[in-house]
């Protein structure tokens, strides 16, 4: 699967590991964040993008946004999402192949640029910061779909990208153990632990983990190594999970596990004889779930249980299981009836909240009422095109591709609703679902 690899994977593995070491010194992380940068654009100017450079470069910074956002690696909070955006459209420029495109995006990104006509920040906000914290994510999510739209990508160059994505995941994870101090000086409540996120947002650390937590299922599940040895991918998975549940944020681990639920359920589909594997797989998966889910319940002092459970620190039901953000959304269509037509302008959510009576949180973690709020009935219309132009590909592929894309397809959908486009990845693997997947020596078999 590897094969334009000079070393064996396990050797990247352990390059990420010292790079999380690193990012305790973050002049490092800044200065190795621009050498891979330009190492990056010389792959894809040198080989003009012919054998996938850029989507491959493209997957490596999505995986390693939140690292280096965490880690300050970077001169500003959003460039992760720029670099992702600049390797795309290099790739694009220097490439000889022809780029296909659809006209439906050039239209969802002019209806989302107009609801910068309505914003009107307070005095003394920035304008550029307003529009730049919600657009840029959906501006992610048009180069990407301009990218990846119809590309035939092989099954085996996909699975590479997604390794390339993994890998500086391990970068965060190790990072994550060196920042956390001992759990037992930890006072866990029912609430997202920043602490066990080292410091850093739990929404977008747990969306990147279950991000790698499906990776690493869907190789496993494929019967592809990522380091060669079967025991120590599962041992990457049981910490990664680990990982994710010390975080408390459940959105993120929880898409991960739901979509590969759904690439299981249309791989069975595409060759029904998998049924026994799958039962095999499922059953070890719930006895080593059941082990981590209880010893991590025990070292947390059953706040876990509590978390997930939707109730309080002492054990009582919790009034809204959301954590506030029903509130926010009966808000944001509260904020819809008084400008239906173009919104109330793009970032002007956040401060109408901060400036009302209500207690509540201003951010939006929902990009699709964030969507409606904000452009109003032109923001319907962008969301119906984001959610219609993908099911024809779709549609249009068997069901070994399906389990890919509607993977994608599901992935971009339940980030979106929980944590809104704060990162580059939703935009980002919602092109995915827009590729031509091909198959090749693995994948002779018809749907």
């Amino acid at each position: 699967m590897f094969k334009n690899f000079k070393y064996p994977p396990l050797f990247y593995i352990v390059l990420q590991l010292a790079l999380g070491y690193a990012g305790l010194y973050n002049i490092i992380t800044k200065i190795l964040f621009f050498v891979i940068l330009l190492y990056a654009m010389y792959d894809i100017y040198k080989y003009k993008n012919q054998n996938e450079e850029a989507f491959l470069w493209a997957c490596y910074f999505v995986g390693a946004e939140v690292f280096f956002r965490m880690t300050k690696s970077t001169i500003s909070y959003e460039f992760t999402k720029y670099t992702v955006m600049l390797l795309l459209v290099f790739g694009m420029l220097v490439q000889n192949s022809k780029q296909n495109f659809s006209v439906s995006y050039f239209f969802y990104l002019m209806l989302l640029l107009l609801g910068i006509v309505f914003t009107d920040v307070p005095d003394g906000e920035s304008m550029r910061k307003a529009i730049v914290f919600n657009l840029s994510g959906p501006v992610v999510l048009f180069i990407s779909a301009f990218y990846f739209y119809k590309r035939n990508i092989s099954r085996n160059k996909l699975l590479e990208g997604l390794f390339y994505m993994l890998l500086p995941m391990f970068s965060m994870i190790i990072y994550l153990y060196l920042r956390t101090p001992d759990l037992r000086e930890i006072v866990f409540n029912s609430a997202a632990n920043s602490t066990t996120s080292g410091g850093f947002g739990p929404n977008q650390v747990s969306t990147i983990i279950g991000l790698g937590m499906f990776i690493l299922m869907l190789f496993l599940f494929l019967n592809k190594r990522i380091s060669n040895i079967l025991a120590l991918d599962v041992i990457f998975l049981i910490y990664f999970t680990y990982r994710g549940l010390l975080t408390f944020s459940r959105g993120g681990i929880m898409a991960g596990v739901l979509v590969f639920f759904v690439f299981v359920f249309f791989m069975f589909l595409y060759k029904r004889e998998m049924i026994k594997i799958i039962i095999k797989y499922f059953s070890i998966a719930l006895i080593a779930l059941m082990a981590i889910w209880l010893y991590t319940s025990n070292i947390t002092g059953g706040m876990l249980d509590n978390r997930y459970g939707g109730k309080n620190s002492i054990g009582g039901e919790k009034e809204d299981l959301s954590s506030g953000r029903i509130d926010i959304i009966l808000n944001q269509f509260e904020s819809f009836y008084e400008s239906p037509w173009f919104g109330i302008g793009v970032g002007n959510g956040k401060y109408k909240r901060i400036d009302s009576e209500e207690n509540l949180t201003a951010a939006s973690h929902n990009e699709i009422t964030r969507l409606i709020e904000e452009h109003g009935a032109m923001g319907i219309i962008i969301l119906f095109i984001l959610l219609m132009v993908p099911l024809e590909n779709i549609l249009n592929s068997n069901n070994y591709q399906r389990a890919f894309l509607i993977s994608f397809y599901a992935l971009w959908f339940l980030t979106i609703g929980h944590s809104a486009m704060r990162i580059a990845f939703p935009g980002f693997i919602y092109g995915l679902s827009l590729i031509r997947i091909n198959r090749d020596e693995s994948t002779n078999d018809k749907s």
